[in-house]
């Protein structure tokens, strides 16, 4: 969402698995499985296909980004494949956003950066998914030239209890501002987190605050809804909490 405005800028496709005996099955349980297995090339080119054939039907003014597994990036066809998903759907390469998470720094770096700059000549932006919670240095935002910068939830939740969060989120988004970085602030749950992000300068808030995560024909009618707002020349409606059940 603008931190401005309460409009819906993106949408992140998140998998979900609905197993027929054990019931739902959390991404934090199968994707580590699937990256040991080799299961999660896959199942990451279906769900790449799957969003950009989503995101095809919204209006132009939202993105659509997708979790890339570190297993992937380290796959020498993959840019193929994001090429293949983008043309198969006719989504523009600027409106899709891939999310690499700083695992893929754990891996073999010269690969990584080949495989980010490859993306990145294809029109398609590349996000710093969870940063500060894994084993990132200031060296490879540079070396790695990231459009956005995604500041994780753990940090998010501390602001209003603790002076150093507040520092610790004010100095991310000071430094990825200052390498040209969008930056995303996620997690967001309560009103005080949203108000205290916009005082630091945020322009984009993420969270259950706004919406928990709903089904595709749900996001695409409120995308619609906001096109026609749009169009009309009507103001967003203050941005509020959305009570869509967890598909």
């Amino acid at each position: 969402m603008s931190a401005a405005t309460g409009a819906i800028t993106g949408c992140e496709a998140l998998l979900r698995w609905q197993h027929p005996f054990l019931g739902p099955v959390s991404p934090a349980d199968f994707v580590p499985l699937a990256e040991e297995t080799g299961a999660i090339r896959p199942i990451g080119a279906w769900v790449l296909e799957a969003a950009c054939r989503q995101a095809a039907v919204w209006p132009d003014f939202c993105r659509v980004s997708v979790n890339v597994s570190p297993v992937q990036l380290q796959d020498p066809g993959f840019a193929d494949r994001v090429v293949a998903a983008l043309r198969a759907s006719g989504l523009a390469a600027g409106r899709l956003e891939l999310e690499l998470t700083e695992g893929v720094l754990m891996g073999d770096v010269a690969v990584a950066l080949e495989g980010v700059a490859a993306l990145r000549a294809l029109g398609v932006s590349i996000a710093l998914d969870d940063f500060g919670t894994g084993f990132s240095s200031l060296g490879y935002l540079q070396r790695f030239a990231f459009d956005r910068l995604k500041i994780d939830r753990t940090f998010i939740r501390g602001l209003g209890e603790a002076r150093e969060s507040w520092f610790l989120v004010r100095t991310m988004h000071d430094i990825a501002r200052h390498f040209g970085m969008a930056v995303t602030a996620e997690g967001i749950e309560t009103e005080d987190e949203a108000r205290m992000l916009r005082e630091i300068g945020a322009t984009e808030l993420q969270g259950f605050l706004f919406s928990r995560p709903v089904a595709g024909a749900v996001a695409t009618a409120l995308l619609s809804e906001q096109a026609h707002r749009l169009r009309s020349g009507e103001a967003e409606p203050p941005a509020k909490s959305s009570d869509h059940p967890i598909p």
